[in-house]
């Protein structure tokens, strides 16, 4: 069984090149927000949530992704109002948000 309920990773892997990566969706920012989010709502301190950093996860071709453990469950997102939502629904609720999945994208 996960520490967590939920582990959140988000990449903000950067590449040097110039290619299609995540950073380039100001993920770090979107980390951020969620993380204070999260401890605004009691989910951190309760051991709900941890959201975490991570480098290159390898799904650059889906935009910025950021992905739900122990379910795994892949999202990614276009702005506050879509971290907002999988807060809600997936952290909260425990509900996937099927418009943000990464496999519904394949």
């Amino acid at each position: 069984m996960s520490y967590y309920k939920n582990h959140v990773f988000f990449c903000i892997n950067e590449r040097e090149d110039g290619s299609q990566c995540c950073a380039q969706h100001h993920t770090q920012e979107m980390r951020d927000y969620m993380k204070k989010r999260s401890k605004e709502l009691g989910l951190v301190r309760s051991g709900e949530v941890r959201v975490n950093t991570a480098g290159c996860l390898n799904r650059c071709e889906f935009g910025p992704v950021v992905v739900i453990y122990p379910d795994e469950t892949w999202y990614t997102f276009i702005d506050k109002d879509d971290i907002d939502e999988i807060i809600e629904e997936h952290l909260v609720k425990g509900n996937k948000v099927e418009r943000l999945m990464v496999d519904k994208q394949i």
